[in-house]
């Protein structure tokens, strides 16, 4: 007979922002459907701060992957490593009869694309990939009066990837995902998300696209004159508005100077946090505590994608780093009437052609601050029946595929002028 009521045991694979402190956070407040018991990082620190919240035995934490897969030790993984070592990690985990919740991007590489499906194949497993949005009911809720034909056929999308000034200079100048040959492209990076949702709302997969970006502003000859090497160092500190003094102090104090938050966590994981200790932290070699005109970085700053869907549907996806604001803003065009999806204003309109626009609040829809619209916890939610066989896998591996190769083809054409690239 099958167990309805077992507690699935859970080891997670990378222990920062999204392993630890959202997965694994979320998880373990369901404490009636998941206990984790195994915990790997490279970092010995954020280990011990993870192992003493969760609740991890030492005898069970790992500072070195090889180790950590020398057996199974749990009934689930949560994969949430750094991008590019995404694949060998859900290749190993497949092989020792995992299943796994897998971090996004799942690769940058169309054959490795085909070798997890391969594998998935022959052992068996359960993979949901981590395109959290498909689990938020605000964009559920798009995709619910788009099959409904509230606008007619849906006939073009226009989505807007609004980065945000500073999360562009926190993640993509400063932070781990800065290079494409360290992490993955930007279009992968940042928008496997919005590429994830294009696709599911276009209910087709892509035949064609084509891109163009570049990289702007943050190189070293766009510097201001005068300026240093390190934020706290520089005349600009508390006037530029890249400045690290200004992101990760300036607002933390502006927050009230809460003892857990992001980014300033990244910063600095001794929690609670403190003034003193960022002020420390960005003083004393942080990595984030770098000019943003004199970083290694190589990622572009914005990219506009063209697409062309098997059943004549397209769509643009711009993704641009130089907004005040994050947030996504989709406007879907049908034959029918408008449809706008704006997380800045927080809000759904609904425009039939000759009919009164109708208002639907985000926030009617989900929790107010939660993250990702509420896709995280709703994905941890549905978690457990997905792993336990008892409703379909909504992000599974083959499902999630599709958003890859069309990343991988548009950055194949921005790397050649915008040529057209076909996705198949």
């Amino acid at each position: 007979m099958e167990q309805t009521n077992k507690v699935l045991t859970v080891s997670i694979l990378g222990c920062g922002s999204r392993g630890f402190r959202t997965y694994g956070r979320l998880m373990h407040q369901l404490s009636a459907k998941f206990r984790i018991v195994a915990l790997c990082d490279t970092d010995a620190d954020v280990l011990a701060l993870a192992a003493k919240e969760l609740g991890v035995e030492q005898q069970n934490c790992f500072t070195n992957d090889a180790e950590f897969f020398a057996e199974r030790r749990s009934d689930v993984l949560v994969i949430a490593t750094l991008d590019k070592q995404h694949y060998d990690n859900t290749m190993h985990a497949m092989a020792l009869g995992y299943d796994i919740l897998l971090e996004k991007p799942i690769t940058d590489n169309k054959q490795e694309c085909e070798n997890l499906l391969a594998a998935q194949q022959k052992y068996g497993n359960k993979v949901v990939v981590c395109h959290v949005l498909r689990y938020a009911k605000g964009f559920v809720k798009v995709k619910e009066l788009l099959d409904e034909g509230a606008i007619g056929t849906l006939v073009n999308i226009q989505a807007l990837e609004q980065v945000a000034y500073w999360h562009m200079a926190h993640s993509y100048v400063r932070g781990n995902w800065r290079r494409a040959e360290d992490t993955t492209p930007m279009i992968l990076a940042k928008c496997c998300h919005d590429l994830d949702l294009l696709q599911y709302y276009a209910a087709s997969k892509a035949t064609s696209v084509s891109s163009i970006g570049e990289l702007t502003y943050f190189k070293k000859e766009c510097a201001p004159e005068g300026s240093a090497e390190r934020c706290m160092d520089c005349k600009y500190k508390d006037s530029c508005p890249y400045s690290a003094k200004r992101i990760y102090i300036d607002n933390y104090v502006a927050q009230g100077c809460p003892a857990d938050i992001w980014p300033q966590n990244v910063v600095v994981t001794d929690t609670p946090l403190s003034v003193d200790k960022l002020q420390h932290a960005l003083s004393a070699g942080s990595p984030y505590g770098r000019c943003v005109f004199r970083c290694d970085n190589d990622v572009v700053s914005h990219q506009t994608t063209n697409i062309l869907f098997d059943n004549g549907v397209t769509a643009n996806l711009t993704m641009m780093a130089f907004t005040k604001c994050g947030g996504r803003i989709y406007k879907f065009f049908g034959t029918n009437g408008e449809l706008v999806l704006d997380e800045e204003k927080e809000h759904i309109l609904l425009t039939p052609f000759g009919e009164k626009t109708q208002v639907i609040n985000l926030g009617d829809l989900t929790e107010a601050g939660m993250s990702h619209g509420g896709g995280d916890s709703m994905l941890i939610a549905d978690l457990y029946d997905m792993i336990m066989g008892k409703c379909s896998q909504t992000t599974g591996l083959a499902s999630s595929i599709e958003s890859h190769l069309m990343g991988i083809a548009a950055e194949t054409s921005r790397l050649e002028c915008g040529k057209n690239v076909l996705v198949h």
